[in-house]
């Protein structure tokens, strides 16, 4: 539906003419109480500026404008009006009082001829008590079918912009009266009120646009990384096979469950929801049923807390728990078959990993920061100063060996 533009030019308006009526003492002051009116408009600014800063809604703002605008100015109809160049338009957004089949349907010509029009392209308010009589602009379709004598518009600007300013705040009534240059200061402040929250919508919504953009080709950049490791992982695998001696095999294969493990990083967090975050349950549980897999042997149990933890730790924490779990394996249980349990969970501010067996323990004297001990001790003790948490070794009952790690959680979500 649209309320096109005339289209002669025999009544075009001069900047003479085109001046906002200022009326000093409106007909209907013996009736209304102006100091209780004009506070209520006063607390009705406030009401609005609470309300924009909690919504994040855009329709809800402009509804809301609507609303409140025609309650200050006591009167049964209210609009917003979004600019569109195309046409040289206004649409009306959002509104009180208008048949159905008005809102984000009906549009007005915004030419130098119409109230909206002119207070748009000029940015001066525009107060126009008789429509019926009005020979400054033509009266709008819309505001002719519905009885409308009286109405004011201001313009909504945007500070970032002025070069497209937003639109138009409307508030027109039947009835008999005047709006005076107080109503249209109580009206420009409002429409102020209102491009501030639009803008800021519209940044929010502008933001929100490149950290999804930024979130896919990351996403994409751990599918590629996950793929490239993979196939290092493959080619560490046919090296093993091929190895001379049993000492080379192992050292590939140990080598190629490490890089593996740091793909099973990249991969959950491409599949993810939140790239800058993990879930530790869901984390961990992968870990330990991928583990699983490589050693059938043995059953490695798993239980982690729901807990969001920053990304930025996944693969220092993973490679963490997959040099644990691989400890027991190769020293625990000589016979080849145990269980290994592996928890995650929160203590007060910090997060408590514990792999633990039930083998046959650490020798006599062991101490775990030794130089000379294995690659995977020094990894272990390496990861957890990454993490900056600190590590206990001590033995398990009623056998075996229980290694706990305490780490900060920086960004635990909670």
């Amino acid at each position: 539906m649209s309320d096109a533009p005339s289209s002669s030019g025999d009544n075009a308006p001069t900047s003479a003419e085109v001046k906002p009526e200022m009326v000093i003492t409106p007909p209907n002051a013996q009736t209304r109480d102006e100091l209780p009116y004009r506070l209520q408009q006063q607390a009705l600014l406030g009401e609005f500026g609470r309300f924009a800063m909690q919504s994040r809604n855009l329709d809800d703002i402009l509804q809301r404008a609507a609303e409140l605008c025609a309650k200050g100015l006591e009167a049964p109809y209210a609009k917003v009006l979004e600019y569109i160049p195309e046409g040289n338009l206004l649409e009306v957004r959002a509104g009180v009082g208008w048949e159905a089949g008005t809102i984000n349907e009906v549009t007005l010509g915004a030419d130098m001829e119409s109230p909206a029009g002119y207070a748009y392209h000029t940015g001066q308010s525009v107060i126009s008590n008789h429509l019926h009589e009005e020979a400054r602009f033509r009266t709008p379709k819309l505001l002719a079918d519905h009885g409308v004598k009286r109405a004011i518009n201001v313009l909504i600007e945007r500070s970032n912009d002025r070069t497209q300013n937003y639109g138009v705040l409307e508030v027109d009534s039947p009835d008999a009266g005047q709006f005076d240059s107080t109503d249209a200061d109580f009206l420009a402040v409002f429409a102020g009120l209102l491009g501030i929250a639009i803008e800021r919508q519209q940044a929010d919504a502008k933001l929100a646009r490149a950290m999804e953009y930024q979130g896919l080709l990351t996403r994409e950049m751990s599918h590629r990384v996950k793929n490239s490791l993979m196939s290092v992982v493959s080619l560490l695998r046919v090296q093993a096979r091929s190895a001379q001696t049993d000492d080379i095999s192992y050292a590939l294969d140990d080598a190629s469950a490490r890089v593996e493990t740091i793909a099973q990083v990249h991969d959950h967090l491409w599949r993810g929801d939140a790239i800058s975050f993990i879930e530790l349950s869901d984390f961990v549980g992968e870990l330990c049923k991928k583990m699983n897999e490589t050693v059938p042997a043995l059953t490695i149990t798993c239980k982690a807390d729901a807990l969001v933890l920053s990304a930025d730790n996944a693969v220092p924490l993973g490679l963490l728990i997959n040099e644990l779990v691989t400890n027991a394996s190769k020293y625990a249980y000589p016979a080849g078959s145990g269980v290994i349990a592996v928890s995650a969970r929160k203590r007060g501010k910090n997060l408590e990993i514990v792999v633990s067996d039930q083998g046959i323990g650490l020798p006599d004297g062991f101490v775990i920061d030794q130089p000379r001990k294995s690659l995977g001790f020094r990894l272990i003790t390496g990861f957890v100063r990454q993490l900056g948490g600190r590590l206990l070794v001590e033995k398990n009952e009623p056998s075996g060996v229980r290694f706990t790690v305490e780490m900060p959680m920086l960004d635990d979500g909670a």
